[in-house]
């Protein structure tokens, strides 16, 4: 459960992160007498980053780059990222770890494949001397921050939409909804499931609700097999899915037994994929999430406390957040926005995550120009 706790409001964008420490009895950065005074450390930083999965595009496709792109450039092009991914295999993250820790790095950021199971390479990276900053799903264990999205507000966004789509309040308790959650060893996955089903719950009912292992899509499609079993495909109004990937494999479930017209699907990410099938129906919404604002203020977090600016480190974290292990974690928290086909223009469009020529290809020029999309 987070505890904000601010000092002064802070916008999500990685652009206003760095606040004034003035109302905090802070100093400004900068200030003679400011975070300069402890700098350890130049701009040869030493930099890793542990990821956790390809099976999600974002990942190597927008995290990882745009880490590294800000990193160098936070440090003239003299900072050293170290890389690796998981591949959904918390040992293999456990020993990627290790060895940077045997690299000597500086700091580490981490995305959790398993965020309890990471929580004692954590530790031994602490005692190493090294900063351990939590990315994208909060690792249990001595971390020295987290940078993530609100959480609570995805699963509330997906479950408001999804109800909206069924008529909002012309939506009964005889509307039966499918629950595709993500992977019980994600705490991110309990809070999204948490957050929907409280606004669900209050609608319509949750007639079967999975967890879906690893987030794969042929777990989802496999989970929603077992729905439309049990339930009969007719008698299911709607699928609260907890992301993009796995709405494929759900779709794909559906279309198997004959299904052409969609019941309300929801998502996350903001996949290529799934905008496209906002676009066609398909699909009807998905949670952008503005990666570059999470990346960006991973990576100068990541530099600040490298170098020894605690006090930069510390403004683009103001918020706490409580893990199963450790209390009032420093925490930047990035908010995120229903991606619907009504705004698609003023999201992934507007913030350069896809053109309009990648959305708009020849099977989906109709819908684009339907939506506006040119």
């Amino acid at each position: 459960m987070n505890t904000r706790m601010r000092c002064a409001a802070m916008a999500g964008a990685a652009s206003v992160l760095v606040v004034s420490l003035s109302a905090c009895g802070g100093v400004l950065p900068g200030d003679d007498n400011g975070p300069s005074a402890s700098v350890t450390k130049g701009n040869d930083v030493k930099i890793g980053l542990l990821l956790p999965e390809k099976e999600t595009a974002r990942y190597e496709k927008f995290d990882h780059p745009m880490f590294e792109r800000q990193v160098a450039k936070l440090t003239g092009g003299k900072g050293e990222l170290v890389y690796a991914n998981a591949k959904q295999n918390a040992a293999l993250q456990r020993k990627q770890l290790q060895e940077m820790v045997a690299a000597r790095v500086d700091t580490i950021v981490v995305d959790a494949v398993d965020a309890k199971d990471i929580a004692p390479a954590v530790r031994k990276a602490k005692d190493a001397g090294i900063h351990v900053i939590a990315y994208d799903r909060l690792a249990e264990g001595p971390v020295d921050a987290y940078v993530g999205f609100d959480n609570e507000l995805v699963g509330q966004t997906q479950g408001k939409a999804l109800i909206s789509a069924l008529g909002g309040t012309k939506a009964t308790k005889r509307d039966k909804v499918v629950m595709i959650n993500g992977s019980p060893t994600d705490p991110n996955a309990a809070q999204y499931k948490n957050a929907a089903r409280a606004e669900l719950g209050n609608a319509v009912t949750v007639a079967k609700s999975y967890d879906t292992a690893g987030w794969k899509p042929s777990n989802a499609k496999a989970n929603m097999e077992q729905a439309v079993n049990a339930l009969g495909v007719d008698n299911i109004a709607g699928v609260y899915v907890a992301n993009d990937g796995m709405a494929g494999g759900v779709i794909a479930a559906l279309k198997e037994v004959g299904v052409r017209e969609m019941p309300p699907i929801t998502g996350q990410d903001a996949e290529l994929a799934a905008v496209q099938r906002i676009l066609n129906g398909e699909q009807y919404m998905s949670v952008y999430k503005p990666y570059p604002d999470e990346a960006q203020t991973a990576a100068e977090m990541a530099v600040r406390i490298s170098q020894g600016r605690d006090i930069e480190f510390e403004a683009l974290a103001m918020d706490r957040t409580d893990s199963p292990t450790d209390k009032q974690i420093r925490t930047a928290s990035v908010s995120v926005v229903a991606l619907t086909k009504d705004n698609i223009k003023s999201t992934v469009v507007k913030d350069k995550i896809f053109t309009v020529s990648q959305i708009c290809t020849a099977k989906y020029a109709q819908a684009c120009a339907e939506a506006g999309l040119k």
